[in-house]
């Protein structure tokens, strides 16, 4: 009988693979139980919530109650968190935002309490969070992403380039395309002046390509910068060339520090043409251009569009600004919640 350096005998053949599998069948099942008592904790504080804004309303109980509550269940589970009165509140103002249990169930309690926390305190209206809460459920959003996300207003500048993606594609692919693009792109973490010229702009942003493909949204893969194309012995270079993994296909952005042109099209769509010509596969989808301008006119851009024979979007680019007056609020963040919620229930425990 074989034995390893460490006294064990050697594992039989396969056991490797087998061993390989079992921990990601054993990590599966920590997500998925981790998932459930997400599930089953954010729908308990939905039907507290519910429960209090039914005894207010039918009883007339005062606003006093929750301060007794929380006493109360804290007295009773000294162990759990979450009980102090400024989460019941949240727990009410919950269930108020969320009268539906199926969209609840269904949406809600399949992100973090935390998130739910952000979607009510930075958001106005259902519609906007329903749209925020898709967009983190399908995109796995951690709860700085979402702010971030939020404050920079991601649902505004969602499918807002102008561009000529409805003539020139199929549907469904022209509205995924238009979908997939912004207007503006927001490039503060850059960290460069408003003058800033092009090359300093795009060597910026490949040393920064994580924050950059987050800004551009999902299903944005790099593939390089300055690429080479060779046109008839000539050589040309994209300035940016991605690869979008839904619409299947190469995306090629051009940066220009200044307003933007008519002319500018030409030579995106010519680089576009050479693409097609030497990278698409053929199962790719037409390479699609972005044309990214310091500003524009969007009728001289729609105009400019109209007869051009390639899928271009234009869209601004903001290399500085601050949050929008609006979205500036006097609420504390997450993270002050959290340390006043661990207060309360320090404090009730002692």
């Amino acid at each position: 009988m074989n034995r390893s350096d460490d006294g064990l005998t050697t594992p039989p053949e396969g056991y490797g693979d087998w061993l390989k599998e079992l921990k990601k069948r054993i990590h599966s099942a920590q997500i998925r139980a981790s998932l459930a008592v997400n599930r089953e904790l954010v729908l308990l504080y939905w039907q507290i919530g519910q429960d209090i804004l039914t005894r207010q309303a039918q009883q007339g109980w005062g606003a006093k109650v929750i301060e007794r509550l929380a006493r109360d269940l804290r007295s009773a589970f000294p162990d759990m968190k979450g009980f102090s009165p400024r989460n019941l509140k949240y727990m009410r103002a919950f269930a108020e935002a969320w009268p539906d249990v199926q969209f609840v169930q269904q949406a809600a309690a399949q992100l973090p309490w935390g998130h739910n926390l952000v979607l009510l305190d930075k958001l106005p209206g259902p519609e906007t969070r329903r749209w925020y809460a898709a967009q983190a459920i399908e995109h796995n959003w951690s709860r700085n992403i979402l702010v971030m996300q939020i404050e920079t207003r991601l649902l505004e500048r969602s499918g807002n380039a102008v561009s000529n993606f409805e003539n020139l594609l199929p549907k469904p692919q022209s509205d995924l395309a238009r979908e997939s693009l912004k207007d503006p792109y927001r490039f503060d973490f850059l960290g460069l002046t408003l003058d800033a010229q092009e090359r300093e702009i795009e060597s910026a942003l490949i040393k920064h390509v994580t924050d950059f493909l987050l800004e551009l949204g999902a299903g944005f893969a790099f593939v390089g910068k300055q690429v080479l194309l060779d046109v008839g012995g000539e050589e040309f270079f994209i300035d940016l060339l991605f690869y979008h993994l839904k619409l299947r296909c190469y995306v090629a952005i051009e940066l220009k520090a200044g307003k933007f042109k008519p002319e500018h099209l030409g030579q995106l769509g010519f680089y576009l043409a050479a693409v097609d010509a030497q990278l698409k596969h053929p199962q790719d989808s037409p390479t699609i251009g972005l044309l990214l301008c310091k500003s524009k006119n969007k009728i001289v851009a729609e105009y400019a569009l109209r007869d051009s024979a390639r899928p271009i979007g234009v869209a601004e680019y903001q290399l500085v600004g601050s949050l929008p007056a609006e979205l500036q609020t006097s609420l504390p963040s997450i993270e002050q919640i959290e340390r006043e919620l661990a207060c309360d229930d320090t404090s009730a425990q002692t």
